[in-house]
């Protein structure tokens, strides 16, 4: 893969100030060795690395403002930027400020290596990374720099890395919890045929994985209709579906091929419940003509509870963020994003009171929680790297009234089966 050489900093920094003013860019952090071993001791005893000064600690984000998932990347930006400055009106971290630094990437992966290579040598993790592929071809960067980064993906290949954290469960996961509450709820059953639209790459791959899974068991099949983010018109795939006879239909894509695949489908009369993994879902949607379908056909399986969510921890947030930035809606990805942030800001914490923020001992803070737990969802345990952090999905429905567009419709619980299959999986 070549990679291009970046623009000079003061035309990166003027591009990105003005597509994005919230965010912080201005910061005293020490420039270091990408890989992370060059180290310093700070004025208060505590050992530093890249991204950390005696004034700052700097975060990284590579997100998607201009691409299929622009939207989400808008979102988890902005809960992100109101973390940092929550934080740094309580004083910071370490007695340190946070910045983050947003580069968007389009959900192109030549362009995310560039952003990487740019940016890596001043930041201590990345609380943020869109798109599978994108990460799938930053992971040996990732490892070698001991970057603690937290996706905004969740694909089994993605597990495995110390420095490399997927948040709640998998795609797979979701997707067994989805063949579950078909088959719980009587909507599909024994010798069925089921549906999947899946995006082509890490992301659709691992989503059949646990489909086909969970309906062999559940003695029905899956039919597969591969597609690209650039689809946005499923008429083939509704009208193959269709000839299939299946009795429902899963879809892990993005929200525009949710919308069409909800819409073409009722306007031709497969009118069958279709449940999406949570990339596959935004609120926007209900403004959109496939609202009607959408609120009548489809669930959402997704690691987080609705935005709408009762507790505590979600509604402040909400209304924070409604403050913050009126007029944008509070979607699941604020939730994702801010709860992220809380995350690794909570790490930064822990590392702190061990004496060092270097990359390595943020990774080795990160990993020594066992149940950590936001109020933003279920605890997770980040203490072994081969296997999800969480195993409990909640089920959700469209709604367009409610905040974030969804309402719970089952809390957050572990499928049947999903113990088995991850030891088969090994």
């Amino acid at each position: 893969m070549n990679v291009t050489h970046p623009r000079p900093r003061a035309t990166r920094t003027a591009a990105l100030a003005a597509a994005l003013a919230a965010v912080l860019l201005a910061g005293t952090a020490c420039s270091s060795k990408a890989d992370g071993k060059s180290t310093t001791d700070g004025a208060d005893g505590v050992k530093a690395g890249p991204g950390v000064s005696d004034k700052a600690i700097r975060l990284g984000a590579l997100t998607d403002l201009t691409g299929p998932y622009a939207t989400l990347g808008k979102s988890i930006v902005q809960a992100q930027q109101m973390w940092a400055d929550e934080t740094n009106a309580a004083g910071g971290i370490c007695g340190r400020k946070v910045e983050i630094v947003v580069k968007d990437h389009g959900y192109d992966v030549q362009k995310a290596v560039t952003a990487y290579a740019d940016i890596s040598p001043d930041v201590v993790a990345l609380p943020q990374v869109i798109g599978s592929p994108v990460v799938a071809a930053l992971l040996d960067d990732l490892e070698r720099d001991h970057m603690l980064t937290f996706p905004q993906a969740w694909a089994a290949s993605l597990l495995g890395k110390d420095s490399v954290q997927v948040l709640g469960t998998t795609y797979d996961l979701d997707m067994i919890a989805a063949v579950d509450f078909l088959t719980r709820t009587k909507k599909v059953a024994e010798g069925d045929t089921i549906g999947h639209v899946y995006f082509e790459g890490d992301y659709g791959a691992n989503a059949l994985e646990g489909s086909t899974w969970a309906a062999e068991k559940a003695g029905m099949k899956v039919v597969g209709q591969k597609i690209k983010a650039t689809d946005t018109d499923l008429s083939a795939q509704v009208s193959a579906l269709d000839k299939a006879g299946v009795k429902a239909v899963l879809i892990s894509a993005g929200p525009a091929q949710t919308a069409s695949l909800a819409g073409v489908a009722a306007s031709k009369g497969l009118t069958v419940p279709i449940v999406s993994s949570a990339p596959g879902y935004a609120p926007q949607l209900m403004k959109t003509p496939a609202a009607k379908a959408l609120e009548a056909m489809v669930h959402v399986v997704s690691a987080a509870p609705a935005v709408s969510s009762d507790l505590p921890g979600v509604r402040k947030m909400v209304a924070s963020y409604a403050k913050k930035y009126p007029g944008s809606p509070a979607d699941s990805g604020v939730l994702s994003g801010y709860n992220a942030a809380r995350l690794i800001g909570a790490d930064l914490k822990k590392a702190c009171e061990g004496g060092s923020l270097t990359r390595e001992d943020v990774v080795e803070a990160h990993r020594s929680q066992h149940d950590a737990d936001t109020g933003l969802g279920t605890p997770q345990d980040f203490t072994d790297v081969s296997v999800p952090a969480s195993r409990s999905t909640y089920v959700l429905k469209p709604d367009a009234e409610a905040v974030g567009g969804l309402v719970g419709v089952e809390e957050a619980h572990q499928a049947p089966g999903v113990d088995a299959y991850l030891a088969a999986r090994g």
